[in-house]
C-alpha cells in the first residue's frame, strides 16, 4: 500500500471512527427512548381538574393548581401567552453539564387514529464531562404536576397538550418545561424516537444482553395469540430487537410501571456495552451507514449530529461506574387518585430531590454528608442567595448575612422583606441542592418552608425570607 493510499485508508477509518462515536450516542438515545408502546388509555374523557387529587395520606398536602380558574371548554391553556410556556432549551456549550430529555410515544394512540399523542416514557440522561460522570432518571407517567399553563395533570399528558394546542415547540417543548419545573434542573435537549427504527437497530448489532432478575413473561407489540408470549428465565442472555422491547415494555410485574423503569435501564446499559465492545467496532464501521439511516429517520430530536458526535466523545470516556441510575419509585411518591378518579403518583418533594441530587450532581451519595462535607458542598456551589428579613427584629438580616459570608455564601442582596414570615422561608429557583442542604441545617426547623420555583434566568439562584421563628431561636452572635 502506498503512503498515500495509508493516509486514505487512515482518514476514511477516522470518519468511519467519529460517524460511530455518534452513533454511539444516539443509540444510547434509542435505547432510552424507544419504549414507546404500552398499554394505555386513550386521553379521550380525560378530564383537567383545578382541584387537588385524594391523598392515602392526608398528613401531606400538594401545591396548588397552577391557576384556580376553571380551564376554558376544551382544556383550553389556563396561561394566555403560550410563549411564556416554552423551555429555554439553551444549547450545551461543550463543558459543563448537559442534559437530555428522552420519549417515548404510545403509537396506539397513532393506529388508532387519535390526533395526537401522550408521552409513554420520560428519561433523563445528564453527563458531566468535567468529573467523567453521567445519570440516568426515570420519571413515570402517572406523575402527578403542574404543567405550565394547564392544571395539574399526570405528566405523560404535557407532550399531548403542546400538539394539540399548538404551543410554541409543541410537545416537546411543554414535555421538556413541564419536567424542567418538576425537577428543578435545566435540560438541554430532547429526543423522541420511532420504536421501530429501535428493533431494527438492535437487530443490525446483533441483539442487546440483559441480565434477567426473574422469571417473566414479555409478549410482542399488538400481539395476542401464543406466538407473541415468551417467558425469559433468570440469566444473561441475548434479545434481538423485538423481544428486547418487549422485555423493556412489559409491565406485569410486582412494581409495574417501576419495575419496566429498571428494564428499560437495563437495556441502555446493555446497548452501552455492545457499542463500546472492542470486538463490535469492525462489524459497527460496516454498518455505518445503515445504522446512522436508521436512527436519523427515526429519531425526532434538536440534537444535530455535531452535538451527538461531542457528546459521544465525551460519553465514551465514562467508566459504567460512574453512571448512576434511579427511578423516582416507590420511595419517593404517595399513591392516590385524581378528582376524576384516575390513579397517579404524588411526589415527595424532599425525596424526589434527594434522588435527583444524587443522579445529577458529581458527589452525590446515599451516605449522609458531615458537616465539614455539606459546608465545602455549599461552598463549591457558589449559589446567588438573597436575604430579606420578614421579622421585627431589625438586626436580624445584618447578622444572618454576616455569619452566612463568614462560612463563604455568595449574598448578592439583602433588605427587608415586603410582609412578615412567622416561618423562615426559602426559595429555589435554579436548583442548588447543597446550598438548600446547607441551610436547612442552619435553620433547624421543623416547619422550615422550602419551594421550588424554578426559574433558569432568575438574577438570584435562592431567596431567603427569614421569619420570626429565626429571630427567636438563633445563635447569631
Amino acid at each position: 500500500m502506498t503512503e498515500k493510499n495509508k493516509r486514505t485508508s487512515k482518514n476514511k477509518f477516522g470518519y468511519y471512527l467519529i460517524l460511530v462515536l455518534g452513533i454511539t450516542f444516539l443509540a444510547i438515545l434509542a435505547g432510552m427512548a424507544s419504549f414507546t408502546v404500552a398499554r394505555a388509555r386513550l386521553l379521550s374523557g380525560y378530564s383537567f381538574q383545578p382541584s387537588a387529587p385524594t391523598l392515602i395520606d392526608p398528613s401531606i398536602t400538594p401545591n396548588k393548581p397552577v391557576s384556580t380558574s376553571t380551564p376554558p371548554a376544551g382544556n383550553a391553556p389556563v396561561n394566555s401567552n403560550p410563549t411564556a410556556i416554552a423551555p429555554s432549551l439553551k444549547p450545551w456549550d461543550g463543558a459543563g453539564r448537559v442534559t437530555i430529555l428522552l420519549m417515548g410515544l404510545d403509537y396506539r394512540d397513532w393506529e388508532q387514529q387519535n390526533d395526537y399523542s401522550r408521552s409513554d416514557t420520560m428519561i433523563l440522561l445528564t453527563l458531566d464531562p468535567a468529573s467523567k460522570t453521567a445519570g440516568i432518571l426515570s420519571i413515570p407517567r402517572d406523575m402527578w404536576v403542574a404543567i405550565p399553563g394547564f392544571q395539574h395533570g399526570k405528566i405523560n399528558t404535557a407532550y399531548y397538550l403542546g400538539e394539540a394546542y399548538k404551543l410554541p415547540g409543541g410537545g416537546p417543548a411543554l414535555a421538556t418545561k413541564t419536567v424542567e419545573q418538576f425537577l428543578g434542573v435545566p435540560i438541554n435537549y430532547y429526543a423522541q424516537i420511532d420504536f421501530g427504527a429501535f428493533v431494527s437497530f438492535i437487530d443490525e448489532i446483533g441483539g442487546v444482553t440483559v441480565d434477567v432478575p426473574q422469571t417473566i413473561t414479555v409478549d410482542l407489540l399488538g400481539g395476542d395469540g401464543v406466538k407473541t408470549k415468551k417467558t425469559l428465565q433468570p440469566g444473561r442472555q441475548n434479545l434481538p430487537g423485538e423481544w428486547a422491547l418487549a422485555y423493556a415494555r412489559a409491565r406485569h410485574t410486582e412494581d409495574g410501571d417501576f419495575d419496566r423503569a429498571r428494564r428499560q435501564q437495563q437495556v441502555i446499559m446493555g446497548i452501552r456495552e455492545r457499542m463500546l465492545d472492542r470486538g463490535m467496532l469492525p462489524t459497527i464501521i460496516q454498518k455505518v451507514p445503515t445504522l446512522f439511516q436508521q436512527l436519523k429517520s427515526g429519531i425526532h430530536t434538536n440534537l444535530g449530529l455535531d452535538e451527538a458526535i461531542r457528546l459521544a466523545l465525551a460519553a465514551k470516556d465514562i467508566p459504567e461506574e460512574n453512571i448512576k441510575r434511579g427511578v423516582l419509585g416507590t420511595d419517593t411518591i404517595l399513591f392516590g387518585f385524581s378528582p376524576d378518579n384516575l390513579s397517579i403518583l404524588i411526589p415527595i418533594p424532599d425525596k424526589v430531590h434527594l434522588l435527583r441530587d444524587q443522579i445529577f450532581t458529581a458527589t452525590g451519595s446515599m451516605k449522609p454528608a458531615t458537616p465539614g462535607d455539606v459546608l465545602q458542598r455549599m461552598r463549591a456551589e457558589n449559589a446567588k442567595l438573597a436575604v430579606f428579613n420578614g421579622s421585627s427584629d431589625d438586626t436580624l438580616t445584618k447578622r444572618t448575612v454576616e455569619y452566612l459570608e463568614n462560612q463563604g455564601a455568595n449574598i448578592i442582596d439583602s433588605g427587608q422583606a415586603d410582609k412578615a414570615y412567622t416561618t423562615t422561608t426559602i426559595i429555589d429557583h435554579t436548583g442548588s441542592p447543597f446550598t438548600l442542604g446547607y441551610l436547612t441545617e442552619l435553620f433547624s426547623n421543623p416547619y422550615l418552608k422550602i419551594y421550588s420555583r424554578f426559574e433558569p434566568d432568575s438574577p438570584v439562584d435562592v431567596e431567603i425570607y427569614l421569619g420570626t421563628d429565626w429571630a427567636r431561636n438563633n445563635n447569631l452572635p
